[in-house]
């Protein structure tokens, strides 16, 4: 059966890679990899006012950031090609004519349409189970047109012509395609031929049950790829919308995926996109990154955010991004979290002002650089002993000198441990930070 099966994730060249889209080409791609099968990518390029070039750069780009390598298609080619409809259309012609030799197809002011012959349909969908469509009505179901008068092909009988020739085993694809099934189905039994066994996939929908259209945040692939997810991640969670593994895990690597993925455990109800699951499944893939991976990581984004990193020493800034490290959630939060190690002049946050830069804590913050300063050895070790004797001293808990001396040098309320941020920053430049704030706000 493994040599069998065979997928196709088949998007219209855009300009973009829709989260919806991402999900169904990774599901066909779990269902052909667990199975030993082939994984094709065909563009349905028919719409000519499209820049196909620069659109479907943006689809394989998308899916080669998830990971979902295909065996067939663009760039790659494969038996049988071309993987472009808009290089198919002898093919499609050949195809029309047998359709026209058969009675199949009648003219309607330039257009031509398909003569369905007006009758039930059954299909047998793998996760939708068996639906009778009635197109015995020619008024709720007409006949579809499949080339319009300009000479332009109409999606449904391109799309079942390259099934046919591309020996498409299994048919894997939004629930939205449902009503155009029994359609394509007429056009397969017309020419002769065995449709693909079906699966319709439930529909990703918002939070507030609203589908979600190109419109929405967060529903192009790109805007991950621009937010820093890991793309492990990602691939983790969208498999979850509609499949599951059935015993609850949220966290499942992407080969066990593989060796688990039925489409007997695709759901029927509608899967709800929750974009704080997604955040804090990207801080558990955040966290198992091994150093040199998260140091590559933030070093881009931070970059690509204008911090000025190149002013500082590789080693300053290693230790720096260490201190990070199991402590974010999304690489695009690191220029907030730890961009005061890279400038001196950086804000103060406002409400930490207000609660922490008061008059009885300027004694306070005082006492903590005189200590500072006497040390010999400036070390994270060394800092905290020194903290804790400081507020002994002061009569005070740590936390009431902790707070202002972490708002003096990084001009927030939160950010990495203070004992290890203090001494990647160093002690020259920890005394003056607090200087600086003494003078600023006191």
């Amino acid at each position: 059966m493994a040599s069998e099966i065979r997928v196709r994730f088949a998007p219209s060249p855009t300009g973009y890679l829709h989260i919806g889209g991402a999900r169904t080409a990774l599901f066909n791609w779990l269902f052909t990899r667990h199975h030993g099968g082939k994984f094709v990518l065909r563009i349905e390029d028919t719409d000519r006012t499209r820049n196909i070039e620069k659109a479907m750069a943006a689809i394989c780009d998308g899916l080669q950031w998830l990971g979902l390598n295909w065996d067939e298609g663009p760039h790659i080619g494969g038996d049988f090609g071309p993987y472009l409809q808009s290089e198919r259309t002898e093919l499609y012609e050949s195809y029309l004519k047998k359709l026209q030799d058969g009675g199949h197809i009648f003219e309607d002011q330039g257009a031509l349409r398909f003569r369905s012959p007006r009758e039930h349909v059954i299909v047998d969908d793998l996760v939708c189970g068996k639906i009778d469509f009635d197109l015995s009505n020619e008024q709720t179901h007409p006949d579809m047109t499949i080339r319009r008068p300009d000479g332009s092909w109409i999606f449904h009988f391109v799309n079942v012509i390259d099934d046919m020739e591309m020996k498409i085993s299994h048919v894997i694809r939004g629930e939205d395609h449902l009503s155009n099934t029994p359609k394509h189905i007429e056009i397969f039994r017309a020419l002769g031929a065995t449709p693909p066994h079906y699966a319709h996939i439930p529909l990703i929908l918002n939070k507030n049950g609203s589908k979600m259209s190109k419109r929405d945040e967060g529903a192009r692939v790109e805007y991950y790829i621009k937010r820093g997810y890991l793309p492990a991640a990602v691939c983790n969670y969208l498999c979850l919308l509609g499949w599951s593994p059935k015993d609850n895990r949220e966290k499942i690597n992407i080969e066990e995926i593989i060796r688990l993925f039925d489409l007997n455990n695709v759901g029927r109800s509608h899967a709800t996109f929750d974009p704080d699951k997604l955040h804090w499944l990207n801080g558990e893939y955040a966290r198992e990154l091994s150093d040199s991976e998260f140091y590559a990581l933030a070093l881009t984004r931070l970059k690509s955010s204008g911090v000025k990193i190149d002013n500082y020493p590789e080693e300053y800034v290693r230790a720096a991004l260490q201190t990070c490290k199991g402590k974010i959630n999304m690489f695009d939060e690191l220029p907030a979290y730890c961009g005061f190690y890279f400038t001196d002049d950086f804000d103060y946050n406002p409400e930490g002002v207000a609660k922490h830069f008061t008059a009885e804590n300027k004694p306070r913050l005082k006492a903590v650089r005189d200590a500072f300063s006497a040390l010999q050895r400036f070390d994270a070790a060394e800092i905290e002993t020194t903290l804790k004797i400081t507020a002994a001293n002061l009569g005070v808990k740590v936390g009431a000198i902790v707070h202002p001396t972490r708002l003096a040098v990084s001009g927030s309320n939160i950010g990495p441990s203070l004992y290890h941020l203090l001494e990647v920053l160093g002690k020259e430049k920890v005394l003056a930070r607090i200087d600086r704030a003494l003078s600023k706000f006191f």
